[in-house]
């Protein structure tokens, strides 16, 4: 028993619950205050069903506790390949919810695989990478994690979310780099992302990042040889990605990416660019202290499109301000570093891979989330952990936080192993 409360992380526990209580208050605002009026009425009962969602992952977390370390090793394939058929499954069978095919309805439940997908991938990583083998050979290693990060990613990009597929995508350096990957390396695997995105926004400025990036080669290596290599597979990537990209992405999607700059445009303020517009307002209006719960002007008049999900920060930082606004980022911030900590206090690779996974799955959502809502990143669609509607969210981000706690819960055990 002394055990158990030595390794328990009260305050960890405390923070989640924090952050759903303030999703549940931004749901209410949003759907039962003078905004409801403007909803369908299915939409008016989200409170309600974010409720019980939450009481759900509360049980959750106290199952996770009672699981030994081994049954999250020994289930880490096994849940990466169910969620690969899920993500099959939702494509054949699935649901469409504005425009993705993500979901898959189970008797009056309907669950987005997608988000799902992520608990499996990232044990399944934690798995890959803490194989005594992949210490080996790091070319090796770096691609096997690649590949099985991808592969969830590339069918969530065939069901048209685009979104939580980047996520995907951006989890292959996270866990690369706290595997001990050489940061040259890992700069080679970012830059043609970089490159990519640049090459949308502005082409010029995707050609000065690969020239930028050959010398940044050059003088971390002092090689000309690999500088050059990195140099042309950089210029390569974005001329590639300048000619082909803007065919295989929906043009929804390139207007996204590109509104961002300037949504008051008149290219983009009736379309993709009012959400931003919209969002940047009421954040604005909020001021010091906010106009009070259910008191925003652009909340309650349904300005904001998709309030209470992807720009739920927005709901916050116009009812309760630039105080309410700091509180949260103030509780993301404890999170994200206490789950960092325990990570490292575990000294064991699979434990420590989940707290990269974990770690950085939040932070990518919270930065992205966020900077979409303040107009500083494009509009991409992936909600804000723990507080954003959405059941499915909701279980996958919790579920994460329950493996790592329980594994923490029992970091002394990794002995018993062989580790």
């Amino acid at each position: 028993m002394r055990v158990w409360y030595r390794n328990f992380s009260f305050d960890v526990v405390l923070v989640w619950a924090a952050l759903v209580c303030v999703g549940l208050i931004a749901i209410y605002s949003t759907t039962n205050g003078p905004a409801s009026e403007f909803l369908l009425e299915s939409v008016r009962h989200n409170f309600f069903r974010q409720s019980m969602w939450a009481l759900i992952c509360s049980a959750g977390i106290g199952f996770a506790f009672m699981l030994p370390v081994r049954f999250f090793q020994n289930a880490a394939w096994p849940a990466y390949v169910i969620t690969l058929l899920l993500l099959v499954a939702a494509l054949v069978v699935g649901t469409e919810i504005n425009g993705a095919r993500s979901w898959i309805r189970i008797g009056p439940l309907q669950l987005q695989v997608s988000e799902l997908a992520k608990v499996g991938t990232i044990l399944a990583v934690a798995q890959l990478l803490s194989a005594k083998r992949a210490r080996i050979d790091t070319v090796r290693y770096a691609l096997y994690t690649a590949i099985v990060i991808t592969i969830p990613g590339l069918l969530i990009v065939l069901q048209n979310d685009t979104g939580t597929a980047l996520v995907f995508f951006a989890l292959v350096p996270i866990m690369l780099f706290w595997s001990g990957l050489p940061l040259i390396n890992l700069m080679l695997i970012v830059s043609p992302a970089v490159a990519a995105y640049l090459s949308i926004v502005y082409l010029p400025a995707a050609f000065v990042f690969a020239i930028a990036f050959t010398l940044l080669v050059y003088y971390q290596t002092r090689e000309f040889r690999i500088g050059a290599m990195a140099g042309l597979f950089t210029l390569g990537t974005t001329l590639l990605v300048s000619q082909a990209l803007p065919k295989l992405l929906q043009p929804h999607q390139v207007a996204r990416l590109l509104s961002f700059t300037n949504p008051g445009s008149a290219e983009f303020r009736d379309n993709v660019g009012f959400h931003l517009v919209q969002s940047k307002a009421a954040i604005g209006s909020g001021g010091l202290t906010g106009k009070g719960f259910m008191e925003g002007t652009q909340t309650q008049g349904a300005y904001v499109p998709e309030q209470s999900t992807d720009f739920v920060f927005s709901v916050i930082g116009e009812e309760f301000g630039f105080i309410g606004s700091v509180i949260v980022l103030t509780l993301f911030t404890i999170l994200l570093l206490r789950l960092i900590s325990l990570g490292v206090q575990m000294k064991h690779p699979f434990g420590l891979m989940v707290a990269a996974g974990t770690v950085g799955v939040y932070l990518i959502h919270i930065f992205v989330n966020i900077g979409m809502a303040t107009g500083l990143l494009p509009v991409i669609g992936i909600p804000l952990p723990f507080i954003s509607y959405g059941g499915s969210a909701l279980l996958a981000h919790t579920a994460m936080l329950a493996i790592l706690l329980s594994l923490h819960l029992r970091k002394d055990d990794f002995s018993i192993y062989g580790y």
